[in-house]
């Protein structure tokens, strides 16, 4: 009775050990997992470009995956070069020989929206916040972002590179890693894991490229929006924070501060009763405008036509992810609940729970 008592410790123990060392190789391993991640949506994204390229044009798996990728990198390339040189404009605007004219032109700005206020009977320098000295430290800070940014530039560089690699060999032997995953479970598991799969690929693919629709669509109404006012770098910042609506409920919320904030900059010297607060409050108006297209058309097209959950489902499940894991949590729990339930689908469809939360998988 004893030998038996000692093996199931020992049993137990060896597990712990097993579950320790896994967290510590996931710890220091983190940021390689971050790249896996990475590219595995990557590929989920450029899989129908590959599955057209090999069908209709009768390429083979590696020259579809190159061409795919290739496609990819124009795309970055593009976008790279819109933003550049907004941010060599800005960091010329927000080096250190130009932080006192920076920190002038936003106390203008203080200024004028304060004297504009005090028509209302409101007074910013009364206010709770003491706005001319957080803007007067933010200035001071922001050389040190730069700094900061320019420090990291060689590691981007470096993780694309990796991304764009990991990305190459999942579309040209995907299958070859999924068998190897299979092979990690009983026989007679090996076909549900393999429908599990396959299943999973397809709904987060559908997925992810709908949420490159919803983007590119917001991204349009943003872009007019600004360009109908004459906001300067209007392409930019429509591109900005049409990815900001990524990030589930915070993202609009930043988007608006900043297209408003950076349309405002657009038009100092300007009366601002006449020029710059109308033109922030229509600016403003479209914004909702365009969220309102978000909410009750591209999000519930996107979630009914790919993930297949219910909107209240959704709702939950982001929130959650934020509270336990952050924004991170709140980008990655769509995916990871629509993972969960494909496998609850084919491993527990007995169950009435499962069955009516994947009915339509």
């Amino acid at each position: 009775m004893k030998t038996v008592n000692d093996k199931i410790a020992l049993k137990f123990l060896t597990y712990i050990a097993l579950s320790v060392f896994v967290i510590f190789l996931l710890i220091k391993l983190k940021v390689v997992i971050g790249y896996i991640l990475i590219a595995s949506v990557l590929s989920l994204i450029l899989r129908p470009v590959v599955k057209v390229l090999n069908n209709k044009l009768k390429f083979n798996t590696t020259l579809s995956s190159i061409l795919a990728l290739l496609l990819l990198s124009l795309i970055i390339a593009g976008l790279i070069s819109l933003l550049v040189p907004l941010v060599l404009e800005q960091g010329k605007n927000l080096s250190l020989l130009n932080t006192n004219s920076l920190n002038d032109k936003l106390n203008l700005l203080y200024s004028e929206l304060n004297q504009y206020l005090l028509g209302f009977n409101i007074s910013l320098n009364e206010s709770i916040l003491n706005l001319e000295s957080l803007t007067k430290n933010s200035v001071e800070i922001i050389p040190s972002i730069l700094n900061w940014i320019g420090s990291v530039l060689g590691s981007i560089t470096i993780g694309i590179l990796s991304i764009l690699f990991i990305s190459f060999f999942l579309l040209k032997d995907g299958i070859y890693f999924e068998d190897n995953v299979v092979l990690l479970f009983p026989k007679k598991l090996k076909t549900r894991i393999k429908k599990s799969i396959e299943t999973i690929k397809v709904l987060l693919s559908r997925y992810f490229i709908g949420l490159i629709v919803q983007v590119s669509i917001l991204f349009i109404i943003y872009t007019l929006t600004l360009l109908i006012f004459g906001i300067k770098d209007a392409i930019v910042i429509a591109l900005i924070c049409a990815i900001l609506n990524l990030i589930p409920y915070v993202g609009p919320l930043i988007g608006i501060f900043l297209m408003i904030f950076l349309s405002m900059t657009s038009n100092l010297g300007q009366d601002f009763s006449d020029v710059i607060a109308p033109t922030s409050f229509y600016i403003f108006i479209f914004y909702l405008v365009a969220q309102l297209i978000d909410n009750f058309i591209s999000q519930p097209y996107i979630f009914s036509n790919s993930v297949k959950s219910h909107p209240l489902e959704i709702f939950i499940v982001i929130i959650s992810g934020g509270l336990l894991f952050g924004i991170g949590g709140m980008i990655l729990a769509i995916p990871t609940y629509t993972s969960l339930k494909v496998i609850g689908k084919v491993f527990f469809n007995k169950n009435d729970l499962v069955k009516k939360l994947t009915k339509n998988i």
